[in-house]
């Protein structure tokens, strides 16, 4: 892995309607420091997608860098299972 990836994340791909934009959620789970309970949230990223590969339902790797827009700063750095290959195989 590159020493200037920063952050590095995995997540599910839950649009692709925009152009060289998709939007992953990225679910992460912790111990409640008082309750002891695991709790899970997630949060939705807006990542660039130069090359339009990722579809919906891909599970995919992004990494944070520079501001493409106000809300856009995620990367799509490799794609680690696709939906396409699962439906490929099914058949």
């Amino acid at each position: 892995m590159d020493q200037n990836i920063k952050r590095p994340l995995t997540g599910l791909v839950i649009s692709d309607k925009m152009s060289k934009t998709v939007v992953v959620k990225v679910e992460r789970s912790y111990i409640h420091p008082m309750y002891k309970k695991v709790m899970r949230t997630s949060k939705k990223y807006k990542v660039h997608d130069a090359e339009e590969l990722a579809k919906v339902g891909d599970v995919v790797e992004i990494f944070e860098g520079n501001h493409k827009s106000k809300t856009k700063y995620m990367y799509l750095s490799r794609i680690l299972k696709s939906e396409i290959l699962n439906e490929q195989q099914s058949i």
